[in-house]
């Protein structure tokens, strides 16, 4: 299947369990926070030690309009009725030709918390688009 260039710089190409879902056109919410703990230490008034307490990472959410792949998250929607189980993922930046990878990032314990699908209103033409949003517990190599 041959994909035009909608525009943008970066496409985003998603697959879970080995699974392609297809790529999207934004990424929002990769990152990672250390929670930091604050202790004064007693006769140093000018002094606070930082402890890092715990690592959380942000819920992942993938963009794009409708397209044929839209399918392919509809397939895989239907089996979570069954049986949800946290897998791995893979998020990987490709350039506008699709084929030329920027770089990846893998995610473990990765469940499916969300999907949005399009609004479909007559009165107004915008773009239908659908959003898919992932829970992680961190990245690995």
């Amino acid at each position: 299947m041959e994909y035009g260039d909608p525009g943008t710089s970066v496409h985003f190409k998603l697959q879970i369990d080995g699974l392609d879902l297809g790529h999207f056109t934004t990424c929002d919410g990769l990152g990672a926070q250390v929670e930091v703990e604050q202790r004064a230490e007693g006769g140093n008034n000018g002094f606070v030690w930082q402890l890092p307490t715990r690592v959380s990472f942000p819920n992942v959410r993938l963009s794009r309009p409708l397209t044929a792949d839209s399918m392919k998250v509809t397939r895989f929607l239907a089996g979570l009725s069954q049986k949800v189980t946290r897998g791995t993922a893979q998020i990987t930046a490709l350039r506008p030709n699709l084929a030329d990878t920027i770089v990846e990032w893998s995610l473990r314990d990765v469940i499916v918390v969300g999907w949005t699908g399009p609004s479909f209103d007559p009165g107004r033409s915008e773009v239908a688009t659908e959003s898919i949003e992932l829970a992680h517990h961190g990245f690995f190599l």
